[in-house]
């Protein structure tokens, strides 16, 4: 006897140990990167707060460092989500397309809200606009799945360690500092190879 399993992703039910399918169920094309500059000389960061404990703390430390130590000419738009675990809409691409070159969003520190991260990341990319998410490394089955559900499934994130909420602010701002190279490379065509 067959038994249907409900598939929290929305694909639709499949069989138990049946191959997923990774094709966008909206059948968008598999996204591919968006383009990186050389550098983050003169470009305009974007920070996407997905309201979770200390994101919007360690987005802001980030954001920081990249102007003050790599050139970045200003945090050009800081939104915070109105819920953490629905994916962005296409109003808010377009505002981050008009207001910044590069996105960093997270911090995916539970299931919903990194599966929505994940996608986020993806949204931006098929937009044009290079994104590094962070994710903490106790939901990378859960932002895998979403990448697939994407269309997307070798899409990458930043991973670490869980949890990132309950952090004190010292502690948000060394993480911010530990991360920074690794969003650094994610941004720019540094480390775009491997990444592909």
């Amino acid at each position: 006897m067959t038994q249907t399993i409900l598939d929290p992703t929305g694909r639709g039910s499949q069989h138990a140990g049946a191959p997923a399918d990774a094709a966008d169920p909206q059948g968008r094309p598999t996204p591919e990167l968006a383009p990186r500059p050389a550098s983050l000389a003169g470009a305009r960061i974007g920070l996407l707060d997905n309201t979770k404990h200390n994101a919007l703390l360690f987005l802001t430390v980030v954001g920081e460092l990249l102007v003050e130590e790599h050139g970045a000419a200003s945090i050009g738009i800081v939104e915070t989500k109105k819920n953490f675990s629905i994916p962005v809409d296409e109003e808010i691409v377009s505002r981050y397309r008009e207001s910044c070159d590069v996105v960093v969003t997270g911090v995916g520190d539970c299931g919903s809200c990194s599966a929505a991260a994940v996608a986020d990341g993806i949204n931006f990319e098929r937009a044009g606009l290079p994104a590094a998410v962070v994710l903490t490394d106790a939901f990378d089955i859960t932002g895998r799945t979403m990448a697939g559900v994407q269309g997307a499934p070798d899409y990458e994130w930043i991973r670490t360690a869980h949890p990132m909420a309950v952090l004190t602010e010292e502690q948000v701002r060394e993480r911010a500092r530990l991360l920074l190279p690794e969003i650094l490379s994610t941004l720019t065509d540094a480390d775009q190879t491997s990444r592909a």
